[in-house]
C-alpha cells in the first residue's frame, strides 16, 4: 500500500514520527514531500512546491493523508496568521479538489477549527497576541457563554480577529461540501487547545450541526487517519490505572479522558472490547485529581501502585502529566520484564497526542505481525525514541536546560541512552537538534 502523506509542518512529530511508524510495516510505503518545502515556526510552506509534489505522486497512491491547512494557508500556524483573503484561499483549495478528483486514491483529510490560546504569547499567533491574547480569550469565552461580551481590546484588533475566524470557518464549510459529495473517505475538524466555552467551541458545534465530525486534538490526527487507513479491526480493552478518575478532563481538552480514549479507538478503525476478548490491552496511566504538567510547574500525584505486565499484547498511554512521562511509573515499568507482549509506549504532549500516536503504531505492529511483514528494528527504534524523548528529555533533562545547546543536551541525555539500550538490548547511537530553536520539541536522529 502506497500512502501519500502531507504533514502539518516540519516538526519531528509531524514529519519524522509518521515515517518511523510506517517503517514498522514492510507492506506500507509512506511518500512524504521534501522537508525543505514544509513550513516551520516562522516560515510558511512552499505551496507551489507542494502542488507539484501532489501532482507528481498522486497517481501512485492508494491512500492520501492530507493536512488541509498546509495547502490552504501554508501550515497550522500560518492558518492563524495568514492575511490572505477567502477568495485567494478558495482558489488554492479548488485546485487541490481538482487534483484529488483525478485520483482513485482514498482521501483521509483534516482541517483545524482555529484555536484561541489563553496567554499573552504571540510565538504561534498574530503579533497583537503578546498584548491582548488573554483578553481576546476572555472575550471569546464570554461571548460564547453569555451571547455577548465587553472588552477593552481595540476594536480594530477584535475586528481583525473575527475576520480571520470567519474566513477559516467559511473554508471549513467548503471542505464539508466535499465530504457530502463523497469525495473524501474521512474528514475531521480538529479542536486544538479547547476550553469549555469559546468561539472555536461554537464553530465546532455549528460544523457538527451541518454534518461535520469534530475531534479534540491536532498534531496526532494525521496519525489517527493513517491508522484508519490500515484495514484491520483490532479489539482494544482500555484499562485505567486510576479507574475512579476516568471522568476527569485532561489539560487542553474538552472531553473526559475516558471519552478521549473511546474516540481515539473508534476513529483509528479499532473497536472497544472487554479484557477476555481483546486483541490488545490499552493501559492508561491517568491522573487522580487533575493532570499535571512539569514545564508549567503543575504538580500531580504520581503513580504509586505496583505494575505487573499482562499476559496479552499491551500498550501504555502515559497521560498522568501533559508533555512528559510519569517518572514513578517509568521506574517500575522499565525495571519489569517488558520483553513479552509489549506493543508500545507514548507520553507525548497532550492526552490526544499520546493516544493517537500510540494506537497508530500499535496498529502497524499488529497488522505487520499478522502478515509476516514486521520490521522489528523499526519498532524498537520507535520505542527507544519515544522513551528517550517523553521520559529522558521532556520529564527530566528539559528542566535542566536554559537554552538550545546541542552539546549540553547530549551530555545530559547520555545516561538515558545507556539505560534504554540495556532495556531493549540494542546499541543505538543518536544525535540531537532543536529544529524550531526552542526547548518545546527536540529532534532525535539515529546515527
Amino acid at each position: 500500500m502506497k500512502v501519500l502523506f502531507l504533514p502539518i509542518d516540519n516538526r519531528p512529530v509531524c514529519y519524522q514520527l509518521p515515517k518511523m511508524i510506517s517503517d514498522i510495516h514492510k507492506g506500507v510505503e509512506l511518500l512524504l514531500p521534501d522537508i525543505e518545502i514544509l513550513g516551520d515556526l516562522t516560515k510558511t510552506a512552499n505551496i507551489a512546491g507542494l502542488f507539484n509534489w501532489l501532482e507528481k505522486n498522486i497517481s501512485e497512491a492508494d491512500v492520501v493523508i492530507l493536512s488541509l491547512d498546509t495547502i490552504a494557508y501554508g501550515g497550522l500556524i500560518p492558518s492563524r496568521r495568514s492575511t490572505d483573503s477567502f477568495e485567494d484561499i478558495k482558489l488554492r483549495i479548488d485546485k487541490l479538489k481538482s487534483i484529488l478528483q483525478s485520483s482513485k486514491a482514498k482521501v483521509f483529510a483534516f482541517s483545524s477549527v482555529m484555536r484561541i490560546s489563553n496567554n499573552n504569547i504571540n510565538e504561534e499567533e498574530k503579533e497583537y497576541w503578546n498584548l491582548y491574547g488573554k483578553q481576546i480569550f476572555e472575550y471569546s469565552y464570554n461571548y460564547d457563554k453569555f451571547g455577548n461580551a465587553e472588552t477593552s481590546v481595540p476594536q480594530s484588533i477584535i475586528e481583525d480577529y473575527l475576520k480571520t475566524r470567519k474566513r477559516n470557518f467559511d473554508i471549513n464549510k467548503e471542505y464539508l461540501a466535499w465530504q457530502k459529495s463523497g469525495m473524501l473517505e474521512t474528514l475531521i475538524f480538529s479542536k486544538d487547545d479547547c476550553a469549555e466555552y469559546g468561539l472555536n467551541v461554537a464553530e465546532a458545534k455549528e460544523l457538527e450541526k451541518l454534518g461535520g465530525y469534530t475531534k479534540t486534538g491536532a498534531d496526532e490526527i494525521p496519525l489517527t487517519l493513517l491508522a484508519r487507513a490500515i484495514v484491520e479491526r483490532i479489539k482494544i480493552c482500555p484499562v485505567f490505572l486510576e479507574p475512579d478518575s476516568k471522568n476527569l478532563i485532561s489539560n487542553y481538552e474538552d472531553v473526559s479522558i475516558e471519552e478521549s480514549v473511546k474516540g481515539q479507538i473508534s476513529l483509528s478503525g479499532c473497536e472497544l472490547s472487554d479484557y477476555d476478548n481483546a486483541d490488545v490491552i490499552l493501559y492508561i496511566n491517568n491522573f487522580k485529581k487533575h493532570q499535571g504538567e512539569i514545564v508549567m510547574k503543575i504538580p500531580t500525584e504520581l503513580y504509586s501502585k505496583e505494575w505487573c505486565n499482562p499476559d496479552k499484547p499491551y500498550i501504555i498511554a502515559d497521560v498522568r502529566l501533559a508533555n512528559g512521562a510519569d517518572n514513578k511509573f517509568i521506574d517500575q515499568f522499565l525495571n519489569s520484564d517488558m520483553s513479552k507482549n509489549f506493543y508500545g509506549y507514548s507520553g507525548w504532549n497532550t492526552s490526544a497526542n499520546t493516544l493517537g500516536s500510540l494506537i497508530c503504531a500499535m496498529k502497524f505492529l499488529f497488522s505487520s505481525k499478522k502478515y509476516g511483514s514486521c520490521d522489528w528494528d523499526a519498532f524498537y527504534r520507535l520505542q527507544f525514541l519515544r522513551l528517550l524523548d517523553d521520559w529522558g528529555y521532556q520529564a527530566n533533562v528539559r528542566q535542566l536546560l536554559t537554552c538550545t545547546d546541542v552539546k549540553e543536551i547530549a551530555e545530559k541525555m547520555e545516561m538515558y541512552e545507556v539505560f534504554l539500550n540495556k532495556v531493549f538490548k540494542t546499541n543505538y547511537d543518536v544525535k540531537y537538534s532543536f529544529p524550531w530553536n526552542r526547548l518545546f520539541e527536540v529532534k532525535i536522529e539515529f546515527n
